[in-house]
């Protein structure tokens, strides 16, 4: 038996990390660079890790300012519950993928340094302490500002000393009838082997005298049923709405699993496991039966975090982490509630008044609209940025191509499709028809495996040409082709987006598409397509810029030819919107830039490696990002070009696996109306945010722009959807 933890009984956050299979003691966390150390700096040397943020930390800082929603009081209640939530949610996922890949290296005994230099030990122990500091606030937040916030509002929660005589009595009919026949106590012991443990599942340990020995059971809350119970109204002392956890109610009532022993206690636990899944490609002779297998391997992955309750006695931890086989600096102790990613439950309420207004968005072609789409993509490009533009219009796209007697072919990527996409239906129907369909389902999209592999059967199974990705890389790009024969010969017409192709999402994260019919642009597209579904070695484009190389190339040639503008003094300045900066060729370049002499502003919603403000090197890169209600999803690059704008959008994110190991594509807007639009509106507003802005300092951290007191407030969410409802209002009326 090893030997126990030497942890406090209480608190949260992981325990020391003394323990099975000892490696030496992970150093405490470097301290971030402070000013003067910039002074002693190369302003030659580029590479110096000094230079840069680790990754991962800056990951944990992105969701520290979304759980910092959560506390915001100008968001209506649910809306800061709903942060919470996903604050919760994104920590589960940052251990299931990145704490987990690099512990696999760890294991392996792969000796890797970061980007700032750490090793894999030392950038563990910094992500450990963030992870604890998030984990207790987020239960801070809960306990001290939600929940007594929501009592006021009429929604209340019961801990298992709240039950009075009528409740408990509920619940035990409750648990009798809806609960008891679901679960499934499972002991372990010799003749009982450990059993297996689902990766975000709640479990109960208990400890029971049986035979006059202590013997121990594992007994899990079962997922299909909802973890907040609703009482019957007027049950509860309060009014409104009354939950209780069913983890107390199953502790509660957990001598019923155990007739005619004596149940000593239960113990919550819960334990995220590593779920990112690698392929070989020297071994997937058929993708979709690789994905497939890779799914069933990941349920057995290595635990990255193990949750337990703090009074948990060191004997059952000792054997959780025996079975788990596990270092104990994977453990964490809380006194709080765990998982509190299932309150989305809470914010689903329907209480409008505790919400966001609800906002009309613009619609570029209604349903009805469908004849006259084609013949007015042939005129003139359009661009949409949802969800100020309605989705509806992609779909009208699609409708249209599909109820066109003359559009011989259809090609589509999907990546991130959703439960219910009236986008599938619309393929098949195509096909039906005898149209020339022809799909690609990224099977590896991280989460949607599952999911895209259900859609890729179903498209399959109709008729449509499915593609399942390539083997060793992700096709991420957003692409949408007609193709239409028409009296003057074959026209193609296109769709090119920033998000996926996706209903829900749509409505709430901010992206960009592009309608057009540019020759130069559907030939690259058509180009792109023959890549993706047959044996291609294109590699040069006559307008977009694609991935892997292209972008990495094309991205380059525009930063060094805003160097040349400002070298010779001419109108130089790049802005970049986009969801992560953590490639460091890419960040040298702008380093260089900077140096030169350009104005840089990048709004980056999440990863950012780059170092702002440091002299000599980075002191005209000014970093923000942007949190608010909407989630900042689109990419937009923006280039003077000494006085001659260009402007590029598109799915790459500037990380190396965007710019090498993925297909992207960036499309140039070459509408100059719609050029000034994207810096007129979408950037300025933006660039000009006081009310959601975090500025990013040189020490790697983020705080709340202050403006100026007598700078005008403006929150650039709210003012784009102001600007762009005004403006289906002046449409209508025209």
């Amino acid at each position: 038996m090893l030997r126990p933890p030497e942890a406090p009984e209480h608190g949260s956050g992981p325990a020391p990390t003394a323990g099975r299979k000892r490696r030496k003691q992970a150093p405490a966390p470097r301290p971030a660079p402070v000013a003067a150390d910039w002074a002693r700096l190369d302003r030659e040397d580029l590479g110096n890790s000094a230079l840069y943020i680790n990754r991962e930390l800056s990951w944990l800082e992105f969701n520290r300012r979304v759980l910092a929603q959560a506390s915001d009081a100008t968001h209506p209640l649910l809306e800061r519950v709903k942060f919470l939530a996903i604050a919760a949610t994104n920590l589960d996922e940052f251990f299931m993928v990145r704490v987990a890949t690099l512990l696999k290296k760890l294991r392996a005994g792969i000796e890797d340094t970061s980007i700032d230099g750490l090793s894999t030990d030392e950038e563990l122990a910094a992500i450990r302490a963030r992870a604890a500091d998030q984990m207790a606030e987020q239960t801070r937040c809960w306990q001290e500002q939600l929940r007594p916030q929501l009592a006021i509002e009429g929604i209340h929660f019961l801990d298992q000393g709240d039950y009075t005589p009528a409740v408990d009595a509920w619940l035990t009919e409750y648990f009798e009838t809806q609960v008891f026949p679901v679960l499934t106590p499972l002991a372990f012991d010799p003749g009982h082997p450990f059993p297996f443990i689902s990766n975000l599942s709640m479990n109960l340990a208990v400890r029971v005298r049986h035979g006059g020995r202590t013997k121990f059971a594992r007994v899990k809350v079962p997922g299909m049923l909802p973890r907040l119970v609703a009482l019957p109204a007027g049950l509860a002392r309060e009014s409104g709405t009354t939950f209780a956890y069913l983890e107390d109610i199953i502790r509660r009532n957990i001598r019923a699993l155990f007739p005619g022993t004596q149940v000593e206690s239960a113990h919550l636990f819960r334990v995220i496991r590593d779920t990112d899944m690698v392929i070989q490609e020297d071994e997937a002779d058929d993708l979709l039966e690789s994905v497939d297998r890779g799914l069933k391997q990941l349920r057995y992955g290595a635990p990255s975090l193990l949750e337990v309750e703090g009074d948990t006695p060191r004997r059952i931890l000792d054997i959780l982490i025996e079975n788990f086989e596990v270092d104990h600096d994977v453990v964490s102790r809380t006194s709080a509630r765990m998982d509190l990613s299932d309150l989305r439950e809470v914010a689903a309420l329907h209480r409008p008044a505790l919400k966001d207004a609800v906002f009309h968005p613009r619609t570029l072609w209604a349903p009805d609209d469908a004849e006259h789409v084609f013949e007015q993509v042939a005129d003139q490009d359009f661009l949409v940025h949802h969800p100020f533009d309605s989705f509806t219009s992609v779909e009208t796209f699609l409708r249209a191509a599909v109820a066109d007697p003359h559009v011989v072919a259809l090609k589509m990527t999907l990546y991130r499709i959703g439960p219910d996409s009236p986008l599938v239906d619309l393929l098949i129907q195509a096909a039906e028809q005898g149209k020339q369909v022809a799909v690609l389902v990224e099977l590896k999209a991280r989460f949607d495996e599952k999911n895209n592999i259900a859609w890729a059967t179903r498209l399959e199974s109709a008729g449509v040409h499915v593609v399942y990705g390539l083997v060793n890389i992700k096709v991420h790009c957003k692409l949408c082709l007609v193709v239409r024969k028409e009296a003057s010969g074959i026209r193609r017409y296109a769709h090119l987006g920033t998000g996926n192709y996706n209903r829900v999402t749509s409505r709430i994260y901010t992206d960009l598409g592009l309608f057009t019919a540019n020759d130069a642009i559907v030939d690259d597209v058509s180009e792109v397509f023959n890549t993706l579904t047959g044996y291609s070695n294109k590699r040069s484009y006559n307008a977009l810029l694609v991935s892997p190389t292209g972008v990495r190339q094309g991205i380059r040639a525009l930063i060094e030819r805003e160097i040349e503008h400002a070298s010779a003094g001419r109108p130089a300045a790049i802005i970049i919107k986009n969801n992560a900066v953590a490639d460091q060729p890419t960040i040298k370049l702008l380093y260089r830039a900077s140096q030169a002499g350009v104005p840089i502003d990048l709004i980056v919603r999440g990863v950012c490696c780059l170092r702002p403000g440091i002299p000599g090197i980075s002191e005209r890169i000014r970093v923000r990002s942007v949190v608010g209600r909407l989630l900042e999803h689109s990419r937009l690059y923006w280039f003077e070009n000494g006085g001659q704008p260009e402007v590029y959008i598109g799915s790459a994110d500037l990380m190396e696996r965007n710019l090498d190991r993925r297909v992207e594509v960036l499309v140039p807007v070459q509408d100059p109306d719609l050029r000034a639009h994207l810096r007129d509106v979408v950037l300025d507003t933006m660039l000009r945010d006081t009310d959601r802005t975090w500025v990013l300092s040189s020490a790697g951290h983020y705080d709340r722009l202050v403006p100026p007191a007598d700078l005008p407030r403006l929150e650039a969410q709210r003012a784009l959807i102001e600007w762009y409802t005004a403006t289906a209002r002046d449409d209508s009326n025209a």
